[in-house]
């Protein structure tokens, strides 16, 4: 059985899952000391949204590796977010438990995105 294609990255559910990320980023990152405004808070923040940015621009991309290439660099906000994590953790500032599980599960969504776009068509 044939999945329906998507109409817009809005159908997406690595989409979804990952505008979920950027909410509920935006939430936790409110709890860093003021101090980290132009530091901590605005680089992740800058990172979390340019993966469901990059899933949206890629979507309309014409081209496998077009398309690819974005899904690619939406994984590397994904690795980068996940350092910030790492990072907001070791300062004491949030529990990451929640947000780290949100990432893992967009990666392996991204993967599996991404796999299929290089898939040739059976």
């Amino acid at each position: 059985m044939k999945r329906q294609a998507a109409k817009s990255f809005q159908d997406l559910i690595v989409w979804q899952k990952a505008h979920q990320f950027v909410l509920s980023a935006y939430r936790q990152s409110e709890n860093f000391p003021k101090k980290e405004m132009y530091g901590l808070t605005s680089q992740f923040r800058r990172a979390a949204i340019s993966i469901p940015a990059n899933i949206a621009e890629g979507f309309r991309k014409k081209s496998k590796p077009d398309k690819f290439r974005f899904m690619n660099i939406a994984q590397g906000s994904v690795e980068e977010c996940r350092y910030y994590l790492i990072l907001a953790k070791d300062l004491g500032y949030i529990d990451t438990k929640t947000l780290i599980s949100q990432l893992e599960e967009i990666s392996k969504l991204l993967n599996s995105y991404s796999n299929a776009i290089l898939t040739p068509d059976s």
